[in-house]
């Protein structure tokens, strides 16, 4: 049995900010009228979609291979992801000039396949899912004697991570929640780790698809890591099992896990297209789908949704299309039926 990874603290997310200073700017976070209108709170958008790879895990992997010794970083790395995670290993291996290899299950988002071809990294695809992925890649690392980087399970990813966090409490000190997709983790436990220390009257919240409950059961079984079907359709949060670190850190630092269905997530994603400008993919959609479906929970409350990522596919794009035509066509028939209602024929026998 592998050894526990360190737990990391608020000084390694310093140092990481001070790091990835040389590299990624601090990320906007921005508010929008009606989108407050929609949700009946105060929401800030956390726009980690702005990314160079579009999507925040790009902040763990510059601090993953900043942290490697050189002999480290020539002999290469392998992960495993449905996507973000592995742009995000091919991107900082590029800046680092190490080999990059990348197991995906078989038939990935086709755009975010080509981002880590086009990153330089080595693209294999195996597995039905993220752990048969995972099982292939750990047999490729131990064959080729590069170093496996786990999908969360890593205290270098979790501080880069954390960076986002402390952004978010330095551009709003004052919030009431924060809410944070969950796939692996190490968003979540990012923004623990960070508030713990910065603003520990303010709750963190995660949010996870019902179709895909690993990391929400084991941390409502108290941490201890748990497999469960994997059936959602929203990549960043197609996770079957919890794990071991960041359900560490969730579980003294979360206020609550809520779960939330696929088709609220894809009503958020249009929402945020609608409402905030934005284009997300499913899991960057997520927070605003569990203040869309637990109101009454955020109801006038300050609160920071972490936009985690803009790499939709094109079905997701197009599905989000489909909802403005839908919603288009029901305002259009409360129209005709409200202007019939109030016509005066409308009243004669």
């Amino acid at each position: 049995m592998l050894p526990m990874p360190d737990r990391p603290t608020i000084t390694d997310a310093l140092r990481a900010r001070r790091l990835l200073g040389d590299h990624l700017p601090p990320t906007p976070m921005w508010s929008y009228p009606s989108l407050d209108a929609t949700a009946g709170a105060t929401v800030l958008v956390k726009h980690e979609n702005v990314q160079p790879t579009g999507a925040f895990k790009v902040r763990g992997g510059l601090t993953l291979l900043a942290g490697m010794d050189r002999d480290e970083r020539a002999r290469g790395i392998v992960g495993y992801s449905t996507g973000n995670h592995a742009q995000s290993l091919a991107y900082a291996a590029s800046r680092f000039g190490a080999p990059c290899l990348i197991v995906m299950p078989e038939r990935p988002n086709p755009a975010k396949a080509s981002t880590v071809r086009a990153l330089g990294a080595e693209l294999i695809e195996a597995g039905a899912d993220l752990g048969e992925a995972a099982t292939h890649a750990a047999r490729l690392a131990e064959e080729r004697g590069m170093r496996l980087v786990s999908a969360a399970d890593e205290p270098g990813l979790i501080a880069g991570v954390a960076t986002a966090y402390l952004e978010i409490f330095d551009q709003e000190p004052g919030l009431d929640a924060l809410v944070v997709p969950v796939g692996g983790g190490s968003g979540a436990a990012a923004a623990c780790l960070v508030a713990s220390a910065l603003a520990p009257r303010c709750e963190v919240i995660a949010v996870q698809s019902a179709a895909s409950p690993a990391a929400h059961d084991s941390w409502r079984a108290g941490g201890t890591p748990l497999t469960r079907p994997n059936r959602t359709r929203v990549e960043g949060l197609a996770t079957g099992s919890g794990f071991a670190l960041t359900q560490r850190i969730m579980r003294t630092g979360l206020a609550d896990f809520l779960l939330v269905d696929d088709d609220a997530i894809a009503e958020a994603q249009w929402t945020l297209m609608r409402d905030a400008h934005t284009l997300a993919e499913g899991a960057g959609a997520a927070s605003l789908a569990a203040l869309l479906t637990h109101r009454e929970r955020f109801a006038g409350r300050r609160v920071a949704v972490v936009c985690s990522g803009a790499n939709a596919s094109e079905r997701e794009i197009l599905a989000c299309r489909e909802g403005r035509q839908q919603e288009q066509s029901q305002q259009s028939q409360q129209s005709q039926s409200q202007s019939q209602s109030q016509s005066p024929l409308s009243s004669l026998p």
